[in-house]
């Protein structure tokens, strides 16, 4: 009896689990041929859908995907909007119709850091506490209300030096509310490391936006890696 209810209380446990709580933090990187440190959430998910292979800049990207795994299950369900399967299917559609081709699929973490750092315009994702080596990291900006907001002046947070010797990074979520006139008015932390974010929001309200009708919110990730 004693058995049978350790075995119903860890099933109930495992089922009152939610899928949040089993994501994993994504890290988007670059090769180091992409000029650019950020982009919209949009713009990323467009990339992935090959509904665009340069950015506005006119550097060519390459998506590559992952085979399978937690990390390549959060990259698609935060950036994607589609299952695995159904982003397989998308795929296999577009070479069949001539529309696009298969990406590149690596089996880990480490296969896709190497890849990235070695091809011209290639773009991947990895979890957030990995090695990215000479890839650079990606911020991705996802638009809040409105219409998206360009970034035109970006001033980079320090990085605590206790904590790059102490080998600590993460990622930091905030959001921005963005003024008409395109100046940061107000920068509240959604995630990561406290004395982190306090220097990321420190960084953010430095930040200039191209003009807009109306003040906008919009979420960004800013990462901080002890290796770079």
């Amino acid at each position: 009896m004693k058995y049978t209810k350790i075995l119903l209380a860890a099933a109930g446990f495992a089922i009152s689990i939610s899928p949040s709580a089993l994501a994993v933090d994504i890290r988007v990187i670059a090769n180091s041929s992409v000029k650019t440190d950020a982009l919209s959430a949009t713009e990323l998910k467009r990339i992935y859908l090959e509904e665009k292979n340069s950015l506005d800049d006119g550097t060519h990207v390459e998506p590559v995907i992952q085979r399978g795994g937690r990390v390549h299950k959060s990259f698609l369900q935060e950036y994607v909007g589609k299952s695995d399967d159904d982003l397989q299917t998308y795929y296999r559609t577009l070479v069949f119709t001539g529309k696009g081709s298969m990406p590149k699929e690596l089996g880990s973490d480490a296969e896709v850091v190497a890849y990235v750092a070695k091809t011209k315009g290639a773009i991947g994702y990895v979890s957030a506490d990995i090695d990215t080596g000479s890839a650079k990291t990606l911020s991705i900006v996802n638009a809040g209300n409105g219409s998206q907001r360009r970034l035109i002046t970006r001033v980079e947070p320090q990085y605590p030096e206790t904590l790059r010797q102490l080998n600590i990074g993460g990622t930091v979520r905030l959001q921005l509310t963005i003024a008409p006139r395109g100046n940061v008015e107000n920068v509240n932390v959604l995630g990561g490391n406290p004395i982190l974010a306090e220097s990321a929001a420190a960084a953010a309200k430095h930040w200039i936006y191209s003009p807009g009708s109306s003040r906008s919110t919009i979420e960004i990730t800013i990462p901080f890696d002890p290796s770079h």
